[in-house]
């Protein structure tokens, strides 16, 4: 499995909310969106909230499914490093590895050419590790009226989601970054879904995650906090515990 590493370096803390806490409460969102990106541009708010995300870990690594054959379609059995040995993933549901993608979806990796284009729900399994931190890149997503659906499932089976506030009937070819990194919390499973599933395909890329150890509590500069605040308007987050 091709994957790169990726250490905590020069980047700038900066955090999706008004008030900094050191140990990532509960948890803690970092979201960017451009819709100027035209389908190639990896740039703006974006990689400014990957930034911040990945500031806050240290050790972990990305998948660019760049490993995988154009064509294969789920379920893809992922690796990463995590604090002590490796991390796994299965990735399942509704999509396929493409290489050569069309309709404004586009590859984020540098250098690469592969994403998962997703055409329906899809789900990220955990299996006996555990994680604490997430986040990818996502492309095309909105331009036919969808807005996309996280659930995080903790190991408690307590469920966290989330409806991520991408603009609506945007413009084709666009890029967000959604992630979280939770001290307190490790998960099992991460659920996808659309409010337009079925038709607003889009692509996933660059996916990183973490565990609990791999998180950093470095304070940030004075300058650096809430910079991207207004990117939780309109993002709704509900706690329920499962039945």
């Amino acid at each position: 499995m091709t994957r790169m590493t990726i250490k905590a370096g020069a980047l700038a803390a900066i955090t999706l909310f008004s008030v900094w806490s050191p140990t990532y409460a509960a948890p803690t969102i970092f979201f960017g969106e451009n819709q100027a990106a035209g389908g190639s541009s990896v740039s703006g708010a974006p990689v400014t909230a990957r930034n911040a995300f990945l500031a806050g870990l240290v050790g972990v690594g990305s998948e660019g499914f760049e490993s995988f054959t154009d064509g294969k379609t789920a379920p893809l059995d992922l690796t990463f490093p995590g604090s002590s040995g490796n991390l796994t993933a299965t990735l399942t549901g509704a999509g396929t590895v493409y290489g050569s993608p069309a309709g404004g979806r586009f590859n984020t990796t540098p250098g690469g050419t592969n994403l998962f284009e997703v055409t329906g729900a899809f789900e990220i399994d955990f299996g006996s590790t555990s994680v604490s931190a997430f986040g990818f890149y996502g492309t095309d997503i909105g331009d036919f009226n969808g807005r996309l659906t996280i659930a995080l499932t903790d190991t408690s089976n307590n469920v966290t989601s989330f409806t991520v506030n991408n603009t609506i009937s945007g413009a084709d070819g666009s890029l967000l970054f959604w992630g979280f990194i939770d001290s307190q919390t490790a998960y099992k499973k991460i659920t996808f879904g659309n409010t337009a599933a079925g038709t607003d395909e889009f692509g996933f890329d660059d996916m990183v995650i973490g565990d609990r150890q791999q998180i950093s509590v470095g304070v940030p500069e004075p300058g650096t906090l809430a910079l991207l605040g207004l990117g939780l308007a309109g993002l709704a987050a509900t706690r329920r515990r499962k039945q």
